[in-house]
């Protein structure tokens, strides 16, 4: 009796363990069909990532795909971004997005392509453009024309003493050479190598007729205490700076905090980021003209290609003469410049980010 109560017990023990791995395959197995993606941004704390990644949320809501956000502790954490990739490979995400944060990220980028995920930049191509599968972003080169058109036709012939608020001087980033040298080449100044800051002549005329003189190329590492540092140095070196060219929008609060601390007036402001605040700085007059990105559109069109793709549809194609897909820019300023197309600041509040 006590012989079979055991064998009765023991193969009682052997269904509840078979049925238990049945379980948990099927488990497995509903949640495998799930397409999951990481989002890998620069940093956690700029907005511009803030906005992108709520916009990733939401598409990945919209789409039913899992989401997993990661990204590096401050702008240019290289280290960061690829445990991300590598955490991203280890899960077998079917992607990556990644917002590069320089050359560093390359052969974790490689290594997980090679491990079959399908991987997109957002708004930072890298170097080359074909590290990735293809980049969805700002023409950010455009991005400074734009600003560096207005800002040679607001100036109207006068003397230009200018300042460069870069991104870093001890890495070289794509968004960091196009939109300093895009900003040189709109005010007509020759950027000479188009992919390294600072090697145009100092001085010179810039189109229109007008001097110009470089005082400085300062880093801000994209942030507002960055660029209130590099804002004062440059003051330092010459305190007439009537020009300031800022990389985004944190950094030219930064730079204005300088300036008013200085008591600088009558100095033409222009960044890149368009992002709702950045708007309310030109109402405000805090910034003259801002080059408006669409991240929540980088990052909707990226978790729906990967979706796409992982589900036997169409990979994305480059923007026709580029090698990227252009997700577009608009110039926003309340001081239109003649010839240089521009929407007004309430415009600009419409689409802050959003829709372009």
């Amino acid at each position: 009796m006590m012989q079979r109560n055991r064998l009765r017990a023991a193969g009682l023990l052997a269904v509840a363990v078979v049925a238990g791995g049945l379980t948990a395959a099927c488990g497995d197995d509903s949640g495998s069909d799930q397409v999951s993606v990481s989002l890998i941004t620069k940093n956690s704390t700029n907005p511009f990532f803030v906005t992108m990644q709520d916009g990733a949320k939401q598409a990945a809501a919209a789409e039913g795909v899992k989401l997993t956000i990661a990204a590096g502790k401050a702008d240019g954490d290289e280290a960061g971004q690829v445990q991300a990739i590598e955490d991203a490979i280890a899960r077998g995400d079917k992607g990556i997005l990644i917002t590069p944060n320089g050359p560093g990220v390359n052969p974790a980028i490689k290594k997980a392509r090679d491990a079959g995920l399908y991987v997109i930049a957002l708004d930072t191509p890298p170097d080359p453009a074909n590290t990735v599968d293809i980049t969805f972003a700002t023409d950010n080169f455009k991005a400074g024309e734009l600003i560096g058109k207005w800002t040679a036709t607001s100036l109207a012939g006068k003397p230009a003493t200018i300042a460069m608020l870069d991104l870093f001087n001890d890495k070289i980033v794509s968004v960091d050479y196009n939109r300093d040298q895009g900003f040189l080449t709109g005010m007509g100044i020759d950027a000479k190598d188009r992919k390294r800051n600072g090697d145009e002549a100092k001085t010179g005329s810039y189109a229109g007729g007008g001097t110009y003189s470089i005082v400085c190329n300062e880093p801000t590492n994209g942030a507002e205490d960055g660029g209130r540092t590099a804002m004062e140095r440059c003051l330092t070196k010459n305190p007439a700076v009537n020009v300031v060219y800022t990389i985004n929008e944190p950094a030219a609060v930064g730079a204005q905090k300088a300036l008013q601390a200085a008591g600088a007036k009558d100095v033409l402001v222009v960044s890149v980021d368009g992002g709702c605040d950045g708007v309310k700085q030109v109402k405000d007059g805090l910034i003259n003209a801002t080059s408006q990105q669409y991240p929540t559109k980088m990052a909707e069109l990226g978790v729906k290609a990967i979706k796409q793709i992982a589900t036997g549809g169409e990979k994305p194609k480059v923007t026709g003469g580029l090698d990227f897909f252009d997700t577009g820019v608009a110039l926003v300023t309340d001081k239109p410049a003649a010839g240089t197309e521009s929407i007004d600041s309430t415009e600009g509040a419409k689409r802050c980010w959003g829709k372009s």
